[in-house]
């Protein structure tokens, strides 16, 4: 079993930080069939042979991803993916 564990530091008020996660949760959805659910401040979601969560605190949010077997061999591409997205979402608005 492969781990993935992203974290993405950002200055968005919590509001804004967990709409900003709802927005990776979905494009990671779309993209990868995943189902998710909110639990307070985190996010988890899980597929087939894929699970994890995003967990969101006051300055950064932490994604933890753990794969199959079957998706292992895909844990670069599906960092790589993760983390673009997390950058691109979590670093575009430095303020609220």
């Amino acid at each position: 079993m492969a781990d993935i564990n992203i974290v993405q530091e950002h200055k968005l008020t919590p509001k804004k930080a967990r709409e900003a996660a709802e927005q990776v949760a979905q494009k990671l959805a779309a993209e990868f069939d995943l189902e998710y659910e909110w639990e307070g401040d985190v996010l988890h979601f899980e597929r087939s042979g894929v699970n994890g969560s995003l967990t969101l605190t006051k300055h950064k949010a932490e994604m933890v991803i753990k794969l199959g077997f079957l998706f292992g061999a895909f844990a670069p591409v599906i960092q790589a993916k993760a983390a673009e997205k997390m950058a691109k979402i979590f670093g575009a608005t430095k303020s609220a």
